[in-house]
């Protein structure tokens, strides 16, 4: 009478870390996400942590989870591990109000994102 356990939403040999909500554009998020993309774990760590990006920070934190679960979590070996997928979305926008002359204001926007980053064990890695 137990409720079954949900299904896996990655494959059988991948790790998975989702940020969902990291402050910055979608577009200025993607940017470093780029950076990354089919590249190994290691060497897309080095990446981020040396890139001038502010929004590497952020997505060297969720990589960096990737890792941790793909070692903890799936027993994967961290040294074959490839960057399979670094998906970025838009998540909700704060909107805000600055005043303007004459008793007039304008609409600010603080949108926030959404990081996914699959890592998958490559065997000739």
């Amino acid at each position: 009478m137990s409720k079954q356990a949900a299904p896996r939403r990655v494959g059988e040999k991948e790790a998975l870390a989702v940020a969902t909500q990291v402050r910055g554009s979608a577009q200025k998020l993607n940017l470093v996400a780029a950076l990354i993309r089919n590249k190994k774990a290691g060497d897309a760590l080095n990446i981020l942590a040396f890139s001038k990006k502010a929004m590497a920070t952020d997505v060297r934190k969720v990589l960096a989870s990737a890792i941790a679960n793909a070692e903890n979590n799936h027993n994967l070996d961290v040294d074959a591990l490839i960057v399979r997928e670094a998906s970025v979305g838009k998540s909700i926008t704060m909107k805000r109000f600055a005043t303007r002359g004459r008793g007039k204001s304008t609409r600010i926007l603080k949108p926030f994102s959404r990081v996914r980053i699959v890592v998958r064990e490559e065997e000739d890695a």
